[in-house]
C-alpha cells in the first residue's frame, strides 16, 4: 500500500500528515509505529490523520510514536491546522474536532498559529509540583535550572508512577521561572522520551505558574525546539478559560511511502 504523506514541525514537535477524506485508510499500531520510527520509517513524534467532519472543517485523529491513538496534542493541533490550508480547505481560520472536542485556531499573516484548547476545570498544587489536564494529563515539576534536569531518567519515573497508572500514566515538563516567562522540558508519555516541544504541556507549564493568582495573562515559553506564547483567563484560582496557545507550524517535506 502506498500512502502519500506531508511532514510538519511545530517548534521541533514532528509529525506526520495525511489527508484521509477520501481513502478511509485504517492504520494498525505496528503501522503507525513503523511510520514514525526514526530509523526505518519516515521519523516523527506522532502522526495525523485528516478526516472529514460534518459541521466542521475537519476531525483530527492523532497517534503517538509507539502506534497508539493518543489524548489531544497542542502542537499537533496548530500543524494540522497549516495542513489544511496546504490543502486548500480554509483560509485564515479553522474549526475542527480533535479527541477532546471542537477547538478552533488561525493563522496570522506571519504565520504563526493561534489555538484555542480546552477550558481547564481542575489545578491541584502542591509544594513542589501541580497536576491538571489541558487535553492531556501533565505534571508540572518546578525546577531551578531546566537545562540540567534529568528529563528522561525522572520523566519516566513519574510517568509510570502507580499514582498515575489508572489514566494511562501522564506527561512530565521541567519547568524553570524566567524573569520573562518560562522554560520548558517536557518527557512525553507515547514517544518515551523528551521531545522538543509539548503544546498541551507549555500550556499546563504556563497555566500552572500562574499559581492562585486571578485574571488574564499572557506568558512566553522557550522550549528546546523554539518559542511559544500561552494566554489564558482565570475567573477563579482553580480554572483557566480562554485558553491559547501560540507558535509557528512550518511544513518540511511531503513524500510518498510503501506500507505492508
Amino acid at each position: 500500500m502506498n500512502i502519500h504523506f506531508h511532514k510538519y514541525q511545530g517548534t521541533g514537535n514532528d509529525f506526520i500528515l495525511i489527508d484521509n477524506r477520501q481513502s478511509q485508510l485504517r492504520l494498525a499500531k505496528e503501522q503507525v509505529a513503523f511510520l514514525c520510527h526514526r530509523h526505518y520509517g519516515i521519523g516523527a513524534d506522532g502522526l495525523m490523520l485528516l478526516q472529514n467532519e460534518e459541521g466542521h472543517d475537519f476531525r483530527m485523529v492523532y497517534y503517538n510514536s509507539d502506534g497508539g491513538e493518543s489524548t489531544m496534542c497542542g502542537n499537533g493541533g496548530r500543524c494540522i491546522t497549516a495542513f489544511a490550508q496546504r490543502l486548500g480547505m480554509i483560509a485564515n481560520t479553522a474549526n475542527f474536532v480533535a479527541i477532546d472536542g471542537p477547538h478552533s485556531a488561525t493563522i496570522a499573516q506571519d504565520g504563526i498559529i493561534s489555538l484555542k484548547m480546552v477550558d481547564v476545570i481542575d489545578i491541584n498544587h502542591h509544594v513542589n509540583y501541580s497536576i491538571l489536564n489541558t487535553g492531556s494529563p501533565h505534571y508540572v515539576a518546578w525546577v531551578e535550572d531546566a537545562q540540567e534536569a534529568p528529563v528522561v531518567a525522572s520523566g519516566r519515573e513519574i510517568r509510570y508512577a502507580n499514582e498515575f497508572a489508572a489514566g494511562g500514566g501522564i506527561n512530565v515538563n521541567f519547568v524553570q521561572k524566567l524573569k520573562n516567562g518560562l522554560l520548558v522540558r517536557t518527557y512525553e508519555r507515547g514517544v518515551e522520551d523528551e521531545t522538543l516541544s509539548c503544546g498541551t504541556g507549555v500550556t499546563a507549564s504556563a497555566i500552572a505558574a500562574s499559581g492562585a493568582e486571578t485574571g488574564s495573562f499572557s506568558i512566553p515559553i522557550q522550549t528546546p525546539g523554539g518559542n511559544l506564547n500561552v494566554s489564558f483567563t482565570k475567573p477563579a484560582a482553580g480554572v483557566a478559560n480562554d485558553v491559547v496557545l501560540s507558535g509557528p507550524a512550518t511544513f518540511v517535506f511531503e513524500g510518498d511511502i510503501e506500507l505492508k
